[in-house]
């Protein structure tokens, strides 16, 4: 049985080395260096390209997605496909922030898909007020065969999922795709109790389904929180609302 203290130190150790390939055969762009984020790379357009022909990206209406550049393409194209897109502050500073498209100029919408532009056309929304997602949006730094997502380190992709569970707004057969390089996917990644597995991964080069459907934490882990999140007030918000339903 590998302990945590293994796990942390082999999902460090596929992290850099996916951000050193990156860097190295100048797969990554724009924000550079990409050690410590979500990495940006030639192709993401591509890649999105690919998720936009899903049947389940076809029938959402509300589409949640990560903050991060590599997955700016999807934003983009959800807000011009007038879907409302729910979208994750930086390190859930904020919460989370509401866009949608009918209230945006339609040549801001590049703009409002940026981290700057939501701040600026979203607005910021409480956890009881945001709708049923049909589809969720994730960004990774690798990915292994079986769905296994590997994120930067933080935990956040984790718990805006996990934050979306303990409100009902998502289940478990809500899909969860990304999109990745090629470079990005790995054999094997260690899951833990508060992973989450992807249903879809797209490259430049391919759209593979996840079969069978990986695992999917049912809410938050409360006791696995560290200092940070249990500080947040997005988390402070949550509880309060799961204490008055009872």
């Amino acid at each position: 049985m590998v302990d945590s203290k293994s796990i942390d130190e082999i999902k460090a150790s596929i992290r850099e080395r996916i951000w050193r390939i990156m860097e190295d055969t100048n797969i990554a762009v724009f924000p550079r260096p990409v050690f410590g984020r979500i990495p940006n790379f030639r192709g993401a357009d591509k890649a999105a390209e690919r998720v936009i022909h899903l049947k389940e990206w076809a029938r959402a209406r509300v589409i949640k997605a990560n903050p991060d550049s590599p997955q700016y393409y999807l934003r983009l194209k959800a807000l011009g496909d007038e879907k409302i897109v729910i979208m994750a502050s930086p390190r859930l500073k904020s919460g989370f922030i509401l866009l949608n498209p009918l209230h945006i100029p339609s040549n801001k919408l590049s703009y409002a898909a940026t981290i700057s532009g939501a701040f600026k056309y979203g607005s910021l929304v409480k956890l009881r007020d945001i709708p049923t997602i049909d589809l969720v949006v994730t960004g990774c730094v690798a990915v292994d065969k079986r769905g296994v997502r590997l994120g930067k380190g933080g935990g956040y992709a984790e718990l805006e999922y996990a934050i979306l569970r303990e409100l009902g707004v998502i289940s478990e057969d809500t899909p969860i795709v990304t999109t990745i390089h090629d470079v990005q996917l790995v054999d094997e990644i260690p899951l833990e109790l508060h992973d989450l597995s992807v249903d879809y991964y797209a490259t430049p080069t391919k759209l593979v389904r996840v079969e069978p459907r990986g695992y999917k934490p049912k809410g938050v882990f409360w006791e696995l929180l560290s200092e940070e999140h249990r500080n947040l007030e997005v988390i402070r918000e949550l509880k309060e609302l799961i204490k008055s339903r009872y």
